[in-house]
């Protein structure tokens, strides 16, 4: 008997097996919301490239009832520099730049107006922290402001950043030191826009969120402007907690992209770590294995710095997008990384060893949200990485 097309698409539906369900973390994270003072909580674990466990807690927006989802959008700050460095990653293998490619070889216009520490900062030093620029500090932040009167694309102001890179007060030789500089994670951004022809968003939109169907994931702030329809990022305002929409305020300015400003539902975050936890071994196969590892492998020590910003790295050591941090809780050292725009902070911890994979999110940030989500992982470590 021959079968409709619409019956036989019905049929098929009525005979698949249903989607893997995971299991629900709500309840667990609920005491963390009052104890913290956190407004929202979300967090997701891969283990063997699948989601096996995830959950939210609390409210969008602070004194309002909105509930949260493992759906809703999360901002995940300096978490993105993975992303950048994949990319990076995926053009050099395409031949299109080398790790060892400099500044200077790759905007050859502007190779005498450079700094001449930074003429010679190569790629992977940049994606290292080790090119000698230096960490952010004012003379960055005045920079960062003055894209704001500069016409063009995105690509556009980060190359006008780099050009007037030179001014900054000059830091280390290139390879010396560490220092975290997001304007290192904007030149090599610059790199690969130049060496793409096309915008960084663009090609981590085409060549990774697609690919590792990230649906939820964007850039900027999570919320869309007029809406409260993702988590709203909070800050303390004269002593109280202060929601901030989508708009100017609500996300760092986009320039800053490959340094900090996608967004994902904890969803696609936890993909996202079970994904690298595979180093290779799971489609899509985006760059080979021995790329991916690469990326993973320390280049340098991270000075210890017990009072560093929530979202930055305090200690350990420093991969190519990637810190490689011990904690007591785990036998060996898992990569890790923080993220935080001032409003918003997100983990996410990766070991290959053991195919593994979380990451926790909260709307929030400040010493008492990190201590939240340290502690948090430990809990989840020791019930989901065996």
């Amino acid at each position: 008997m021959r079968v409709r097309p619409l019956l036989a698409l019905a049929l098929v539906l009525a005979v698949a097996p249903p989607a893997a369900a995971h299991t629900s973390l709500d309840a667990m994270l609920k005491p963390y919301l009052a104890s913290h003072g956190l407004p929202a909580l979300a967090v997701g674990v891969a283990k063997g490239g699948t989601v096996v466990a995830a959950g939210a807690a609390g409210t969008r927006r602070v004194g309002a009832v909105l509930p949260v989802s493992t759906t809703d959008r999360f901002h995940i700050g300096s978490d993105t520099k993975a992303f950048t460095a994949l990319l990076a990653a995926m053009l050099v293998e395409d031949n299109r730049l080398r790790w060892t490619s400099t500044v200077a070889e790759v905007f050859p216009e502007l190779a005498t107006t450079l700094d001449a520490r930074l003429r010679r900062a190569t790629l992977e030093q940049l994606l290292a922290h080790t090119s000698g620029l230096p960490a952010d500090n004012q003379a960055f932040a005045d920079l960062l402001a003055r894209t704001d009167t500069q016409q063009g694309n995105l690509d556009d102001l980060r190359y006008f950043m780099v050009k007037h890179v030179g001014p900054l007060p000059p830091g280390a030789e290139p390879g010396a030191a560490f220092a975290y500089s997001n304007m290192g994670y904007i030149t090599a951004g610059a790199m690969l826009e130049r060496a793409g022809g096309r915008t960084w968003e663009e090609m981590v939109n085409d060549r990774i969120l697609g690919p590792l169907r990230l649906g939820s994931a964007g850039f900027g702030a999570q919320a869309t402007v007029g809406r409260v329809d993702a988590p709203l990022g909070h800050a303390l305002v004269d002593g109280k907690l202060k929601a901030f929409l989508g708009g100017p305020d609500g996300d760092n300015p986009e320039v800053l992209g490959p340094a900090g400003t996608m967004h994902m539902s904890v969803l696609d975050f936890a993909r996202w770590a079970g994904w690298n936890a595979g180093e290779g071994r799971r489609r899509p196969r985006l760059v080979a294995p021995e790329t991916l590892r690469k990326l993973h492998t320390p280049v340098i020590g991270v000075p210890d710095r017990p009072d560093a910003p929530p979202g930055t790295p305090s200690r350990g050591l420093y991969a190519l997008g990637w810190s490689v941090l011990s904690f007591p809780w785990a036998p060996e050292p898992l990569l890790f990384h923080g993220g935080s725009n001032g409003k918003n902070l997100a983990h996410i911890y990766v070991q290959p060893s053991r195919d593994f994979g979380m990451v926790l999110a909260t709307n929030v940030t400040g010493p008492k949200a990190d201590q939240a989500l340290f502690a948090l992982a430990e809990t989840l470590y020791r019930r989901y990485a065996r």
